[in-house]
């Protein structure tokens, strides 16, 4: 018997894995390399932040600010790929990072992290970049183009599917810890339960393909309505609102929280190939930037002294 050939879980379109613990994925393995995007007039770089795991970010800067005293709002992103493909050097993240970047005139670091089932879940969250922009700034602190344009009193967290699902649980982790994050924006967010909301309703295996996903990129380790998956563990009757309510209503009170509709549009629909006419792409890429931009810089708001966040969420009808 050929352990490395027999298959234990098929998930495709995502990844298969054999029996041997060898997995295959069958989407988002391919790159596309850093470097001055002339449509956006955003630039952009791959650094290390782990050499121990060879865990990487790319960095990007609004090609202009480069060698000049700007200092920008500071985003942290987290790629989406349902904790399992994907990375920060997929092409769509690629394109959409330098669309953020030169709407909000941000400087963005989008992050790298080890991916289930081999490294499962919790290890998406331990691996973000917290011990540089989130924590004191090991990262900043040694890059020039983070130290030079970075501004660390205007520091977001954001993501896609799962990639949102990891902007909110660093944003929880980081707000315990002190730290001062002031916005976070959630894409679509991967948000799971065991009380399914409309959209899922209409799925009679809804519930049980979402159990399955996610007892496999978490091991087993925890349930569907663990706070990591369900930040509400209630019944809802959608995930948007009840999400934003819930969050005004929280201990990360002080700020607003505003919720971002694309109607009518598939999940992450933002990711896909975009000849620069999509209509709803633009509205959402509009609102995150107008979000960022709401906030003063630095010199003159002075920065927190502890845990905030302003979320800014947008939801679609359909979900991973």
């Amino acid at each position: 018997m050929d352990l490395d050939a027999e298959v234990d879980v098929d998930l495709s379109p995502y990844l298969i894995r054999y029996k041997s613990g060898r997995v295959r994925r069958l989407m988002g393995t391919s790159r596309v390399a850093a470097g001055a995007d002339a449509a956006t007039g955003v630039t952009s770089k791959d650094v290390v932040t782990d050499a121990a795991t060879g865990l990487a970010a790319r960095l990007y800067v609004p090609s202009g600010v480069l060698g000049t005293p700007a200092r920008l709002p500071l985003l942290v992103y987290f790629h989406g790929g349902a904790f399992s493909v994907h990375s920060a050097f997929s092409g769509a993240h690629f394109r959409l990072l330098n669309a953020l970047v030169s709407a909000a005139r941000a400087v963005a670091v989008s992050v790298d992290f080890r991916l289930a089932p081999e490294h499962p879940v919790p290890a998406a969250y331990d691996d973000r970049l917290g011990r540089a922009p989130l924590g004191r700034g090991e990262l900043r602190g040694e890059e020039p183009w983070l130290a030079a344009h970075g501004d660390p009193a205007r520091l977001f967290v954001a993501g896609d599917s799962t990639g949102g699902n990891i902007a909110h649980n660093v944003a929880l982790r980081a707000g315990g810890s002190g730290a001062w994050i002031e916005g976070m924006v959630l894409l679509h967010p991967y948000f799971r339960g065991r009380e399914l909301v409309p959209s899922e309703r209409a799925e009679p295996r809804s519930l049980e393909r979402a159990e399955r996903w996610w007892a496999f990129v978490c091991a087993g380790r925890y349930g569907i309505d663990h706070p990591f998956v369900n930040p509400l563990a209630m019944p809802a009757a959608g995930w948007a609102w009840p999400y934003v309510e819930a969050l005004r209503a929280s201990a990360w009170a002080g700020g607003e929280a505003a919720l971002h509709e694309d109607r009518g549009e598939r999940h992450v629909f933002f990711l896909r190939k975009s000849d620069g006419s999509d209509r709803a792409k633009e509205d959402m890429i509009a609102a995150v930037a107008s979000f960022i931009a709401s906030w003063p810089s630095s010199s003159s708001a002075g920065a927190g002294s502890g845990p905030s966040a302003r979320p800014v969420g947008s939801s679609s009808d359909a979900k991973l």
